[in-house]
């Protein structure tokens, strides 16, 4: 189940309302941060598993 184009528009105008055009850039950078953050921390998080998992096999 998909948003589609006049889903996306719909909820841009439902925030457009509920915090006004001049608040919409800075939510859109804090989502952007936080984004990238989580990204970050996955990306460790799994390279973090990788690298135990290539100890483990070393140390067989």
């Amino acid at each position: 189940m998909t948003i589609g184009v006049p889903g996306l528009i719909l909820i841009i105008l439902i925030l457009l309302i509920i915090f006004g055009p001049k608040k919409l850039p800075e939510l859109g950078q804090a989502l952007g941060q936080t984004l990238k953050e989580f990204k970050k921390s996955t990306n460790d998080l799994t390279s973090d598993q990788d690298d135990q998992s290539k100890k483990t096999i070393d140390h067989q």
